[in-house]
C-alpha cells in the first residue's frame, strides 16, 4: 500500500518549478542511465560531458547497480525492513522500493527529493506491495529533523532503518557540513540502522574536469571528493565488508570496470 501521496494534483505549480533554461543533476543522471525525463539542455551538457569524460556514464550505470545490491543484501541477509531513500532522483528501472519488496514483499521505503520534476513523477514510486509501504517526502536534505518527522509516518524510527544517500552529497559544497547532515540523520536513527553512500570521485582527471563543465553549465554545482572523505562519512559505523570500495566492487555479481565512484555501507553499533 502507499502512504499520503504527495501534492501531484497541482500541475501548473510543478511546472513553474521546472526550470528547463539550466541542467538538472537529476534529469542529466536520468539521461545518462538512458531514461526519457530529460530536456534539451540536460542532453546538450550530457553530450559535452561525454566527449570530455566518457566514463561518467559507466559511473552512473554501475552507480545504479550498486544500489540494488546493497538493499539486496540489506533486505536478504541483514533482515532490514525499511529504507530512507533521500536524493531519489527520477524513477528509473530497480528502484529501492522494487529490490527490496521483491525481497522481502514487506518492506517499507520512504523517498525523499526536492526536484520538482522528481514530484512530477512521484507515482511511480508510490507503488507498493500489499504487505509494504512506500511513501514520498517533497523536502531538503538540509532538513534531517523535517525528513525524519515526516518519514516517521511510514517508517518506525525505534527499529534500524537503511539510510541510503546516493550521488547526492556532491551537492553539498562544505564536507563538513555534509558531514554533519549525515550526522545528524544517523543520530537519529536506532541502533542496529545502516548507511549506504555512494559518490562519484575526484580520481582522475577525467572526472575532475567533467565535474568542472557541469558546475559551469549553470547547474546547481556538484563536488566531487576524495575517497578518504567518502570515508569520513562513515565514521563511527561498522563497514559491511568489502568496505569502502569502487561501486563496481562492493559485492560485485561479475568482475566489474574501473570507475571513478566510490561507496559503502556501514552498520551503526
Amino acid at each position: 500500500m502507499t502512504d499520503q501521496e504527495p501534492q501531484l494534483a497541482d500541475a501548473a505549480g510543478l511546472r513553474a518549478r521546472i526550470d528547463t533554461d539550466k541542467p538538472h543533476s537529476a534529469r542529466f543522471w536520468n539521461y545518462f542511465v538512458g531514461g526519457k525525463d530529460h530536456y534539451e539542455v540536460d542532453r546538450e551538457i550530457g553530450d559535452q560531458i561525454k566527449e570530455i569524460f566518457p566514463g561518467l556514464v559507466d559511473v552512473a550505470l554501475t552507480s545504479r547497480r550498486f544500489l540494488g545490491r546493497a538493499v539486496r543484501h540489506l533486505a536478504g541477509e541483514r533482515g532490514i525492513r525499511q529504507f530512507l531513500d533521500i536524493g531519489t532522483g527520477l524513477p528509473t528501472a530497480d528502484n529501492t522500493h522494487e529490490v527490496a519488496q521483491c525481497v522481502a514483499p514487506d518492506a517499507r521505503i520512504v523517498y525523499v527529493d526536492n526536484d520538482p520534476l522528481v514530484l512530477a513523477h512521484a507515482r511511480a514510486l508510490l507503488t507498493s506491495t500489499p504487505e509494504g509501504r512506500t511513501a514520498y517526502i517533497d523536502a531538503d536534505l538540509y532538513e534531517p529533523a523535517a525528513i525524519l518527522e515526516a518519514a516517521a509516518h511510514t517508517l518506525d524510527l525505534s527499529r534500524p532503518v537503511a539510510l541510503m544517500i546516493l550521488n547526492t552529497l556532491g551537492h553539498v559544497a562544505e564536507y563538513d557540513r555534509a558531514r554533519q547532515l549525515v550526522g545528524d540523520l544517523m543520530s537519529r536513527l536506532p541502533s542496529g540502522s545502516y548507511l549506504v553512500i555512494s559518490d562519484s570521485t575526484a580520481t582522475s582527471e577525467g572526472m575532475i574536469a567533467a565535474s568542472e563543465a557541469y558546475n559551469a553549465s549553470g547547474a546547481v554545482p556538484y563536488h566531487v571528493r576524495g575517497v578518504e572523505e567518502i570515508a569520513g562519512f562513515f565514521e563511527g559505523l561498522d563497514l559491511v565488508e568489502p568496505g569502502i570500495v569502487q561501486v563496481t566492487r562492493w559485492r560485485p555479481d561479475s568482475p566489474g570496470s574501473v570507475v571513478d565512484a566510490y561507496g559503502g555501507v556501514g552498520r551503526k553499533p
